[in-house]
């Protein structure tokens, strides 16, 4: 059981309910401008500048940043206050193999446990995200990026293991930074994959219940963005 109402009202999505306390509504427009890159990675978190932008009083503002420390996205520097955490190829590698350890085994034992009711969620899910991927003139990025998170949430949902879903989630918001933060990383995903094919197979294999083949899927999918940048920093370095 997780420890209080708290710790669950402050990683649900910030597009939900209305924030219920001053504090979750700094906190998620703390996480959104990071985790979407107009805070930038390094950057100095100044409480008297910040609170004015976010409309809370100063105390607010700093426990709202000390929540963001148990995310990962900020560091804290003593006395001297809190700055947005640094990114790293190293650190990408490092998210992305632990996110491959824990979603792979919540898939598979969702598979295993999910009922009627998880496969009719799974099917509404990636019917939305398959819209998102094959409409014309594309969909507003971040409502893509809520359709895609929600298809991986739906395709874990029947496993019910709360802090399975805490970590991932945690996980998922930094692969979506550094997604974010790299528009180069964008273009290239467009230009060097499919990603409607890896979400289509990993649905496939779900819905037939082979656990094997699904969880092989995804750990490809998953490791494709870090091979991507990969490829990127070794052509830069090259070309230097």
């Amino acid at each position: 059981m997780l420890p209080s109402d708290k710790f669950n009202a402050a990683y649900r999505p910030p597009q939900g309910d209305a924030p219920r306390t001053l504090v979750e509504r700094a906190y998620l427009g703390l996480r959104h401008d990071i985790v979407s890159g107009k805070l930038v990675p390094g950057e100095r978190l100044r409480v008297e500048h910040l609170k004015d932008n976010y409309q809370v009083g100063a105390g607010t503002l700093r426990e709202a940043l000390s929540m963001l420390l148990s995310d990962a996205l900020v560091t804290a520097e003593g006395q001297r206050g809190f700055r947005v955490t640094q990114i790293s190829l190293a650190d990408l590698e490092d998210v992305t193999n632990t996110r491959v350890l824990i979603e792979t085994e919540a898939l598979r034992q969702s598979i295993r446990r999910g009922d009627a009711r998880w496969e009719a969620d799974l099917v509404a899910a990636y019917h939305l995200l398959r819209q998102a991927e094959t409409q014309s003139g594309g969909l507003d990025p971040d409502e893509f990026e809520r359709r895609n998170k929600a298809f991986h949430e739906a395709l874990i949902a029947g496993y019910p293991s709360p802090w399975s879903k805490y970590m991932l989630g945690i996980l998922y918001r930094h692969g979506e930074r550094y997604r974010n933060i790299n528009l180069r990383l964008t273009a290239a995903h467009a230009a060097h994959r499919d990603v409607h094919r890896e979400h289509e197979e990993i649905f496939r294999a779900a819905l037939d219940r082979q656990e094997a083949r699904s969880a092989l899927a995804l750990e490809s999918h998953v490791r494709l963005t870090l091979e991507i940048v990969k490829r990127q920093t070794q052509a830069e370095q090259k070309a230097a």
